[in-house]
Order: C-alpha cells, then sequence, then structure tokens
C-alpha cells in the first residue's frame, strides 16, 4: 500500500533490491517533506537469468519487509510489487514511469552492484534529462577508487596485498602495526576433513519461519516463476534487520570456534555445518561487514573463539568481499567477457536439476536447489572445478551461479566464478588454475564412498570424471600452464604419463564431454 506523496518531489531516492539499509548512502539526506522512496519489483530481475525460487524469494521478501519499514520512520515510499496490473516489467520503464507521474527534480542512488543495472538507471536519467547524483556506498570498508589505486600499476591482483592493507588502515586483529598472533594467515591451522566419523553435533543453522509477507511473496514467486529451478519447501532465510543480527550472534557463539578448521570440509546430506550463512544478509545490506567483523574479533579477544578461525572468517569479509568488489568495479565491462582458456563447452542440463550419477556433484547441487545455498568449497572445488576441467564457457557457468545462489549480486557472484573458479582471466585474481583430481574431494569429504566412480581412476568404466578430466585438462593446457611456476609439480606428473595413458585420458575425455551434452 502506498500512502500518499509529497505535493512536490524534490529527490526520489532509489533504493534497489540489495540496498536494504536505512543508513544508505542514499537517505542520508531525506527530507520526508520533499523526497520519496521507490522500489520495484520487476521481473527482469528475475528472467534475464533463469533465477532459481530461493533467490527471487529472498529478495522479494527482503524487499517487502524493507519499504515496511520504512514506513513504519515516517518516510514516504512508492513501492511497486510484481503483481501489480500496470508493471511494465523492468526497472527502467517502472523508473521512467515513476518519474512521469511524480516529476521528481532529481534522483538519488548509491552505486548499484551491478554494471548493468547502473548503466539502465544512468540511460534512464538521462533520457528524462534529470541529475542523477550517483553516492558511494558507505557499506564498504573501502571505496572503489580506494582499490584503484593499490591495483594501479599491478599485472596480477592479489588478495594478500590488498587484505593487509585493510588491517593496516582499520586496526583489525591488530596489534600496534603486527598481526596479532604473529602471522597474518593461519590456513595452516584450517581446513581439515571430518574424518571417518563425520561431523559431530552440528549446531543447527539460523532458520526463520515465514511471516504473513514472506507468505505472500512464495504465493507470488510459485504463481509467476514456478517453472524456474529450485523449492520453497524449505524457506527460512532472514528477510529483516533483527532476523539477520539473530542470525550473526547465533553464528559467532555456535558455529565461529570451529569454523576455521572445517570450513573446507565436505558431508553427504550436511548442507549448513559451522559456516555463518550470512552472505546472502550481507550482500542484501541487512547486516553491515564492521559489525559481522567486530563482533568475531571480539569473540576472540574473550576467549570465545580461535584465533586461526576468527582470522579466517573476517579474511573472507574485510579481505575477500571488498577485494572482489574492487575486481569487478575496475575491469568491467569487458571483464564479463573474458575467456582466458578459450572454454566452449555448454554447461551440463543437469546443473539445473541435480540429476547426474557423481555422488558430490548430485549432493551439492541437490543442496542449492532445495536451499540456494552451498558453500565456498562446494562451490569451488565441486560444482566449480567440474565445469572448469569439462570446459564450460565461463559466461555460462557464471550465469548459473548468479541464478541459483540467494547471496549473488553480480559484483560478488562474477570475479568468483569467472576469475576465481574458472581462470577465466588468465590469471588476474588467481595465481593458477584451481584444479584437481576426485582424490581432492575424496580426502575433504564422504562423497566417494558411495559413489559408482573412483577418484583413484582416470580411465575404465569406474574412472572418476574429475580424475579423467584433470589430466586431460593439464593436457590441453600444457603449453599455457608449463609457464606458470605454482604448476611445477603438476606438470611434473603429467610428464610422467606416456603416450598411450595420455591417448587413453584424452579419448575417454571427450567421450565424457559428448555425453554431457
Amino acid at each position: 500500500m502506498n500512502e500518499p506523496l509529497p505535493a512536490s518531489v524534490r529527490n526520489l531516492i532509489i533504493v534497489l533490491g540489495d540496498q536494504l539499509d536505512e543508513t544508505s548512502s542514499a537517505l542520508q539526506d531525506f527530507d520526508p517533506k520533499q523526497d520519496v522512496v521507490w522500489m520495484a519489483e520487476v521481473a527482469e530481475e528475475s528472467e534475464h537469468v533463469w533465477s532459481a525460487q530461493q533467490r527471487i524469494a529472498v529478495f522479494l521478501s527482503a524487499m517487502r519487509h524493507f519499504a515496511e519499514h520504512l514506513r513504519t520512520q515516517g518516510l514516504p515510499v512508492r513501492y511497486i510489487q510484481l503483481g501489480a496490473e500496470d508493471n511494465t516489467g523492468t526497472l527502467a520503464s517502472e523508473l521512467s514511469r515513476a518519474i512521469e507521474t511524480l516529476k521528481p527534480k532529481g534522483l538519488v542512488l548509491t552505486a548499484p552492484g551491478d554494471w548493468r543495472v547502473l548503466q539502465a538507471l544512468r540511460d534512464t536519467a538521462e533520457r528524462h534529462q534529470l541529475p542523477l547524483d550517483l553516492r558511494d556506498d558507505t557499506h564498504f570498508f573501502s571505496t572503489v577508487r580506494e582499490f584503484a589505486a593499490h591495483a594501479k600499476g599491478r599485472k596480477q591482483l592479489r588478495l594478500e596485498y590488498w587484505y593487509r592493507e585493510l588491517r593496516h588502515k582499520h586496526g583489525i586483529l591488530m596489534d600496534g602495526k603486527q598481526p596479532v598472533g604473529g602471522q597474518w594467515n593461519f590456513d595452516a591451522d584450517n581446513r581439515e576433513s571430518f574424518g571417518k566419523t563425520g561431523p559431530q553435533n552440528v549446531p543447527p543453522p539460523s532458520r526463520f519461519d515465514p511471516d504473513a509477507i514472506t507468505r505472500a511473496v512464495i504465493d507470488d514467486v510459485r504463481s509467476r516463476f514456478g517453472k524456474h529451478p529450485g523449492s520453497l519447501q524449505q524457506f527460512g532465510w532472514p528477510v529483516t534487520r533483527a532476523q539477520a543480527l539473530q542470525a550473526l550472534e547465533t553464528f559467532v557463539h555456535e558455529r565461529l570456534p570451529l569454523f576455521g578448521q572445517f570450513e573446507d570440509a565436505m558431508w553427504s546430506g550436511e548442507a549448513w555445518l559451522y559456516h555463518s550463512h550470512l552472505s546472502s544478509a550481507l550482500n542484501l545490506k541487512l547486516l553491515n561487514p564492521r559489525e559481522v567483523v567486530a563482533a568475531a574479533e571480539s569473540a576472540h579477544k574473550s576467549g570465545h573463539a580461535p584465533l586461526a578461525a576468527v582470522e579466517g572468517f573476517i579474511r573472507q569479509i574485510l579481505g575477500w568481499r571488498e577485494y572482489v568488489r574492487g575486481i569487478y568495479w575496475t575491469q568491467m565491462p569487458d571483464y564479463l567477457e573474458r575467456n582466458a582458456l578459450n572454454a566452449t563447452a555448454e554447461l551440463p542440463a543437469w546443473y539445473w536439476t541435480g540429476e547426474t550419477d557423481m555422488a558430490c556433484l548430485k549432493d551439492a547441487i541437490g543442496q542449492t536447489l532445495e536451499h540456494g545455498y552451498a558453500h565456498h568449497i562446494q562451490r569451488l572445488m565441486v560444482t566449480g572445478l567440474y565445469a572448469l576441467l569439462l570446459g564450460v564457457k565461463p559466461q555460462a557457468v557464471h550465469q548459473w551461479y548468479l541464478s541459483v545462489y540467494v547471496d549473488a549480486v553480480e559484483w560478488v557472484e562474477l570475479p568468483n566464478t569467472l576469475g576465481m573458479s574458472q581462470f577465466g582471466d588468465g590469471g588476474l585474481m588467481a595465481s593458477k588454475p584451481y584444479v584437481a583430481t576426485g582424490k581432492y574431494i575424496q580426502r575433504m569429504s564422504n562423497h566417494c564412498k558411495g559413489c559408482r566412480y573412483d577418484p583413484a581412476q582416470s580411465t575404465g568404466s569406474g574412472a572418476c570424471p574429475f580424475t579423467t578430466l584433470y589430466w586431460d585438462f593439464l593436457g590441453r593446457h600444457e603449453d599455457l600452464l608449463r609457464k606458470n611456476p605454482r604448476m611445477a609439480m603438476q606438470m611434473k606428473n603429467l610428464a610422467r604419463l606416456d603416450t598411450n595413458a595420455r591417448q587413453a585420458i584424452a579419448s575417454q575425455a571427450e567421450a565424457h564431454r559428448v555425453a554431457q551434452q
């Protein structure tokens, strides 16, 4: 329900679906007597990639809750719901309609997280000859300008240097000018597997029963996007700031102490484990990264969580999240089209159903479609690794990741997928392609135990496709990879294979690729 609006509108404040923060820069000098918040649900944002139902529902429910919150604070809001009879279906056309109706003197926008959206809104403002006040997104620790200054003159942009710079600047996990504990990185103390017994007594995740607003959203999504992938049976994501804060408190109290130790481990049927499940709330801006980092740092200072776990978690927020945003905005728009390995294969259709006999992929994709969630190793070293080894075009992999995960906004998803996972940028981000045989998955999970494929075998009817495709990948890209010092050991192992073995692997890999199309 839209309340009465000012008779004369000074600024139309555009609030996008991933900007649900009442302290955002766009709202800083809001005057309810002459400004109006504008929000719109449009089909385009669910259809420009074939978005899964969980992802659509998270965004729409959080948007509706945020609009209702702004109204309770006395802010006039013009909100267009998906099912409105006159909804034109795109952000640009809906903004044009609002401009023609409300006749604002200007537009105000916090910088979006999607290049496509920014261009559409800029074009709309220009078409209507209205000034667009584009403001920095103060949600982040750093600005894009700061990252650009850091990146200037560098051929490779490594996380570690940017992360250390931010640690120094913001005094996080620092003891004077030195890192707490005497080292920057505690990976050596993290990343264990669960062993044969599997995870024990894992605390339940923070899940929230749908209220009336969310139930209405679920009905709308089922009605409008019922043929989109995934299911809404298990919907329980935080969609309000209060829920997000509760999820943060629960994570820090119950799972952070073991997060680092098991951050890379996987186990069949165990979707949640010791991860935070906060990325969607962070990317919707229901949580501020400063409060998340502060909560983790406080847990270490109080003795509640070990330094290795806290540093590993903070590196994901202060380091990786800020880093990929900088990569995205300094490299777009051509970054989207990069394909350094000249990969051309189509994404297998079963990525949308989970119907595969490879146990690790079946588990990761099934979980993804059910919950809109998979943790970083499932994304990097299962679904992403398989696509990389198969030779899938990175843009197709990017579209799938953007479609299926509830935390997917392009600024964070694209560099993670195209750069880190698929090596599509040729090493701008990753110092080497992240490739491994099925033995890695066997070491970090129990997936291989009941699988029909043997990760120790590269040829034959029982050979693991990951292992076959790994050796084939090294062979296909041998000239390129031989130049990379970090691939030296893997290339030496490749050189030990005789001509017959390499030919057998190449033949089996090609047969597998053909079978997936």
